[in-house]
């Protein structure tokens, strides 16, 4: 019992990524699978390089 609910929910899921429309990068789909670094990624790291000393106790 209880479980009802949470069926109920996991079809409805199943029907949302079934049944609706995605518009997906394929392009940034192929540099993920290929192994290029996207520019974006190149500006997290640089912003993470920034903050890698930081210490709050400082």
């Amino acid at each position: 019992m209880g479980r009802g609910r949470a069926k109920a929910k996991q079809t409805k899921v199943a029907r949302d990524l079934k049944y609706r429309t995605h518009e997906t990068d394929l392009s940034a789909l192929a540099r993920e699978l290929h192994g290029e670094a996207d520019n974006r990624e190149a500006a997290d790291d640089a912003d993470l390089d920034k903050w890698a000393d930081y210490n709050p106790r400082d």
